[in-house]
């Protein structure tokens, strides 16, 4: 069976189908019935929307989710920063640098202490808060829990997070998300939610995306069906929670604390209820997850490569030019190679868009000895030269050709990539080794 055999069993039920407009009801019949916006909901609840998109984007574009809730997120304290210590407190405020070099880090190493929170550290960004445009790469190492009564969103961008090791427990507005290696998944911007650590620390990746949103990538003369399919994609369903009193929902009070991102800051406000009261909602902008052990590999049969791009799971269209992407999100899974007379390896290559690419781990114990050591990763920037090294190109052409399955390491590579030309956060700079 083409999926991921966790160590780790899955404790939630979701709904599936990416892309779908879907509906969820932790208390039945909470959702109303033909209108979004009744002068008294079911179980006497209240109306609230996020927009993910603007009202007037296109119907096939337009994201937004109703959610029937006992208080409106409008009910809390003032926002003041948070004084909190963060990982990336720790390293002044610098402007980005530039680097026409091919950029290798072995590892970023873990600082214990943090949470969820307070363990992101940016690698790479490109674009401005401010405007809506670009992406940031981060690095997470989390060791432990989000304190208690305390919930994060985000207003700078949506967050793909690419766990490496470790186990996220990932509590939403609409639902769980279980999230364990070789499993990605997607936070819409505005979203809260919060991260507890069910087997211990966890470390990896984020794609914070500023502008636009993921998608699946266009399928063209593939057809209906292949890579990434939509109905592999799994949505949280609604848990609420509190209490029904002679038919109407409450939550108990209890001082709560929101985090919120904005700008690149952190501030924080208080509540006296739990953000965690939603007991229907429906919509298109919703939290996933996707196994990427999911992913149905395609390939060439006979000779030569096809573009990396066929190894695409999700992508942020640009719109500024036909097929461009912000960010697309692909992996190297395992596959068959069969291709006879051909350079197996990837060719040398100058590309217009600039590559990062990171590992994850498929298996709980990676080979120590494995060429990419645990929580590294590089980064080709456009049009800087990459390719084999001689030992591996000159065995590339001398090898005989048989069919082989490739790509079978206990560890699985990703790749993030970009029109845009990121900089490298002043402490990332520090640590990397150039080419």
């Amino acid at each position: 069976m083409p999926v991921t055999q966790f160590t780790v069993p899955e404790k939630y039920t979701y709904n599936v189908g990416l892309g779908s407009y879907h509906h969820s009801e932790a208390l039945k019949g909470a959702n109303p019935v033909a209108q979004n916006s009744p002068q008294v909901p079911p179980y006497k609840l209240l109306t609230e929307c996020i927009s993910g998109t603007s009202f007037t984007t296109p119907r096939n574009l337009n994201l937004s989710v109703w959610m029937y809730r006992v208080t409106a997120s409008i009910n809390r304290g003032r926002y003041v920063p948070y004084t909190a210590e963060t990982a990336s407190s720790k390293a002044a405020a610098s402007p980005m640098t530039y680097s026409p070099n091919f950029l290798h880090w072995d590892d970023f190493r873990l600082e214990p202490g943090y949470d969820w929170v307070s363990s992101q550290k940016v690698i790479l960004s490109s674009g401005d808060i401010a405007t809506k445009t670009g992406f940031s790469y981060l690095v997470f190492a989390a060791t432990k829990d989000m304190a208690p009564n305390t919930a994060y969103y985000s207003s700078d961008g949506d967050t793909l997070i690419i766990p490496q090791a470790g186990v996220l427990d990932i509590k939403t507005e609409l639902g769980y998300l279980m999230v364990r290696p070789n499993e990605i998944a997607m936070i819409p911007r505005g979203l809260k939610y919060r991260v507890t650590l069910p087997a211990g620390s966890a470390r990896g990746y984020i794609c914070e995306l500023r502008q636009g949103h993921f998608r699946l990538p266009e399928l063209g003369t593939i057809g209906t069906s292949g890579l990434a399919n939509a109905r592999d994609f799994q949505i949280p369903v609604a848990v609420f929670d509190g209490t029904i009193t002679e038919g109407v929902a409450s939550c108990p009070a209890a001082e709560w604390t929101i985090i919120r991102k904005y700008n690149d800051s952190l501030f924080s406000c208080t509540r006296n209820q739990t953000p965690f009261d939603v007991a229907a909602w429906h919509g298109s902008y919703y939290p996933y997850k996707y196994d990427l052990g999911r992913f149905s590999v395609l390939g060439s049969l006979l000779y030569d490569h096809p573009d990396p791009s066929i190894f695409t799971v999700l992508s942020a269209p640009s719109f500024r030019e036909p097929g461009t992407a912000v960010v697309e999100f692909c992996i190297f899974p395992p596959r068959w190679q069969v291709m006879e007379n051909t350079y197996w390896l990837p060719p040398y290559h100058m590309n217009t868009m600039s590559e990062f690419i990171g590992i994850i781990m498929k298996d709980p114990e990676p080979n120590p000895n494995t060429v990419f050591k645990p929580f590294g990763g590089m980064l080709t920037g456009a049009m800087t030269p990459h390719g084999s090294d001689k030992k591996e190109h000159d065995a590339e052409r001398a090898k005989a050709f048989k069919p082989a399955k490739v790509a079978t390491e206990p560890v699985m590579a990703f790749l993030l990539e970009s029109a845009s030309i990121p900089g490298v956060a002043e402490w990332a700079s520090k640590i990397v080794i150039e080419k």
